[in-house]
């Protein structure tokens, strides 16, 4: 593989997991080449999901994205490539997602910036920082996929 592989965090939101979006998500990310790392369908605390978004917790909006995203199922993933943290939010859209291309699964799926379906790594520390909160090294897998030939010179 490259020597830009780095490892990108990818959170799939309470919205996208009630209407299903998982494997429609998940596809997009292994058709592109992504391999997937780790991967877990759970309920966050409230405390888990302010830490994981402390940085926004000056924001007029902060109190109401955390007890969203506590109150419902997630779907927290690992993929690994190369590039990976900026080809991840290419293929997520904008945040808003009205600003969203259509072919991103913001711009195919959604509509509304608080139900945006996806959350992703903004950098490579922060996917490391991501990474490590919602997954303990155990729950990694270190694992070469055959169809890296087809995939990485």
């Amino acid at each position: 593989m490259s020597d830009k592989t780095e490892r990108t965090f990818i959170m799939v939101k309470p919205d996208g997991v009630e209407r299903g979006l998982i494997p429609e998500i998940m596809k997009r990310f292994q058709r592109k080449g992504y391999k997937l790392v780790a991967a877990k369908l759970m309920k966050a605390d409230l405390d888990h999901v302010q830490e994981h978004y402390s940085d926004l917790k000056t924001k007029k909006f902060f109190p109401g994205l955390c007890k969203y995203m506590s109150e419902g199922p997630v779907f927290p993933m690992v993929w690994e490539g190369t590039d990976a943290v900026k080809q991840g939010r290419i293929l997520l859209g904008e945040t808003d997602p009205l600003k969203s291309l259509p072919g991103t699964i913001r711009g195919d799926f959604c509509i509304n910036i608080g139900r945006n379906i996806c959350h992703g790594s903004d950098g490579v520390d922060s996917a490391k920082k991501e990474i490590g909160h919602w997954f303990n090294k155990t729950e990694l897998t270190d694992w070469k996929p055959t169809e890296n030939a087809w995939i990485y010179e």
